[in-house]
């Protein structure tokens, strides 16, 4: 997916003993969006964005040691370790062979390194010029700045793209704001930048940019621009697109102690796993202090200072915890941690409570289980089909208000919250909105400047697409029963080729999938870990059908 950037030069910095002023170069290509500010919470900003950092640079990806090298001396020397093997019956012979090979050994590799020397130095610089200058060959996307009336907030995704960062700041963080305007924008990020965050003082004043001049220069002034053409893989996108769909699910909340992530972050600084299972297991008892047992090693912390203000038991378990040594940063600064566990095996998001800002860290899984590939998450998002003319509206009413919550715009529209939030998870999931889980509202966030290929990323998920071939086939029969606390079970056939299949489902009020199973392997082996299987979406498409025929005949 190509996407074209222009920024009007790069982003810069300028420091001094008493100021520091940071310019970030926008997109101009996009609509015009800017901010001025100076910063008041000085050190809890450089811990946040410092954090915010952590997410674009991490890459926890599995790398194989490279036996390249090995390989090809092992078939350059094959004959003469036969030779010496043949000629084993002379022990002193063979001896006397082996220091004459490893004497020659040492002299190719002496010659080899005076050789090769200046090449490998060069590419050595050429790859740190890359990595300072051009950070595009490092990090494909670059972050994303959203400017809204009440808050600016950064969004970035790691390299392995299994950790989402966001980071909000209030406008109580800034003592003076000299202009903005409120719009989204991608800016130019350089290392520089983070090392000049790293100068960041309470005792020096710091202003923050994003740079309205940028948008203002004429067209003979083209040689400022910096032009750049990423061709960004559809899973970076799909990535966001799964982040913000998962975000607006049903979660298991608790608040954590700052203390109680350090007791975390200590035991996983302090020892390795070398064998299996690599989780943390939370277990969460209403009324009690949580617990949370880190395995293989059985460690146990009592979180004294966090209990579990829930209505039911759960024990949960999540996996990829390396990555939480993101926090690490906001330990110091941070009033508590909020955590959302969606379910076993399954993505949770740490929201730190910075005060005036709020830093979001959302992570798929497990490592290996990338946002993009393997959680179809906006299948369990609502999937009421919504006329395009109530859609329209609903972003209208969003775009006048930047945020708003689903309910509060069904009000104003005089429609069902569910056609509300039924239009809200289209956008969502078409990246021209965000649901704020700290805010718990949904805010306005164009992801680009052109619009997304939405077909193109939908059916990335082959269940989907099987489920619109079962429809068009007509094999689908199902029953709706309304339970007493306003939630709909789904109950079905699906005729395959050799099997007829039950599926069944609950759906809450708010048109969201809490509860779900089926008797076909796609379930049993994944259960809903990658989200529903066809036979669940097949179902639930028919009777999204027969509601809205029922409407149009009322």
């Amino acid at each position: 997916m190509l996407f074209n950037y222009r920024f009007a030069g790069s982003t810069n910095v300028s420091s001094s003993s008493y100021q520091t002023r940071m310019s970030f170069a926008p997109d101009t290509l996009r609509e015009s969006a800017w901010f001025v500010g100076k910063l008041n919470k000085k050190i809890a900003f450089r811990e946040a964005i410092s954090a915010l950092h952590d997410v674009v640079v991490s890459d926890l990806r599995f790398k194989p040691k490279d036996k390249t090298a090995y390989k090809e001396w092992v078939a350059q020397n094959e004959s003469l370790f036969l030779a010496e093997y043949m000629a084993g019956y002379d022990v002193n012979v063979a001896n006397n062979r082996v220091e004459e090979i490893k004497a020659t050994l040492a002299e190719v590799r002496a010659d080899k390194e005076k050789i090769m020397g200046p090449f490998y130095k060069a590419r050595q610089q050429y790859f740190n010029y890359l990595y300072s200058n051009d950070r595009e060959a490092w990090i494909v996307l670059d972050p994303v700045i959203t400017i809204h009336p009440d808050e600016l907030f950064f969004e970035c995704f790691s390299q392995d793209e299994s950790t989402y960062g966001k980071l909000g700041c209030n406008y109580n963080v800034f003592t003076a704001i000299d202009d903005y305007k409120c719009g989204t924008t991608n800016v130019d990020y350089s290392r520089e930048l983070y090392e000049e965050f790293q100068k960041i003082r309470d005792y020096k004043e710091t202003e923050l940019k994003v740079d309205p001049s940028g948008f203002t220069v004429q067209t003979t002034d083209e040689e400022q621009y910096k032009e750049v053409k990423i061709d960004l893989p559809d899973s970076w996108v799909r990535g966001f697109l799964q982040v913000s769909s998962a975000m607006t699910l049903p979660t298991i909340q608790f608040d954590l102690h700052p203390m109680d992530i350090y007791s975390i972050c200590l035991l996983l600084r302090r020892f390795k796993e070398k064998r299996g299972p690599r989780s943390l297991r939370y277990i969460l008892e209403p009324g009690q202090p949580v617990k949370i047992i880190l395995e293989p090693w059985g460690k146990e912390i009592v979180c004294a200072r966090s209990v579990y203000t829930g209505n039911s038991k759960h024990e949960i378990r999540t996996w990829g915890r390396r990555r939480l040594l993101v926090l690490e940063r906001l330990i110091p600064v941070a009033k508590k941690f909020t955590v959302h566990l969606l379910g076993t095996g399954l993505p949770a998001f740490y929201i730190a409570d910075l005060g005036d800002m709020n830093f979001t860290l959302g992570l798929s899984g497990w490592t290996s289980n990338d946002w993009s590939h393997a959680g179809n998450f906006d299948l369990l998002a609502p999937r009421l089909q919504v006329d395009d003319a109530v859609k329209q509206k609903v972003f209208q009413s969003l775009q006048k208000d930047w945020f708003n919550t689903s309910q509060q715009i069904a009000t104003d529209l005089n429609i069902s919250n569910a056609q509300a939030a039924g239009a809200l998870s289209a956008y969502t999931q078409a990246g021209r909105v965000i649901y704020d889980l700290n805010g718990k509202v949904y805010r306005l966030r164009e992801l680009s400047r052109e619009p997304l290929p939405f077909d193109k990323l939908r059916f990335s998920n082959p269940q989907e697409e099987l489920a619109e071939e079962i429809l068009n086939k007509q094999e689908v029969k199902f029953t709706a029963q309304e339970l007493p606390d306003k939630s709909l079970q789904l109950t079905g056939t699906v005729k395959g080729k050799k099997k007829t299949f039950n599926p069944a489902m609950v759906i809450d009020a708010d048109e969201k999938i809490k509860l779900a199973h089926c008797d076909c392997s796609y379930y049993v082996e994944n259960k809903l870990y990658k989200g529903p299987c066809e036979h669940m979406l097949a179902i639930r498409q028919a009777f999204n059908k027969t509601r809205i025929q029922a409407d149009l005949v009322q």
